[in-house]
């Protein structure tokens, strides 16, 4: 492995047998922390946002899995 900086990037170089799957998490994970990085919610917004979201899916799937 190959890590360089340079004045606006950093270039990581792997070997071609690393495991896909394997980088595939490692760059989504890395995507996720470049999303947020700048972003201005609290905790209490995002628990919020989570809740919302789980509730709406809950009421568009309760009759298809409520038998």
């Amino acid at each position: 492995m190959v890590i360089e900086r340079t004045s606006d990037e950093i270039i990581i170089r792997l070997p071609s047998y690393i495991n896909t799957d394997d980088l595939q998490g490692l760059i989504d994970y890395l995507i996720y922390k470049e999303s947020v990085s700048k972003s201005e919610a609290t905790q209490a917004d995002v628990d919020a946002l989570a809740s919302d979201v789980k509730s709406g899916w809950w009421e568009k799937n309760k009759d298809r899995l409520i038998k």
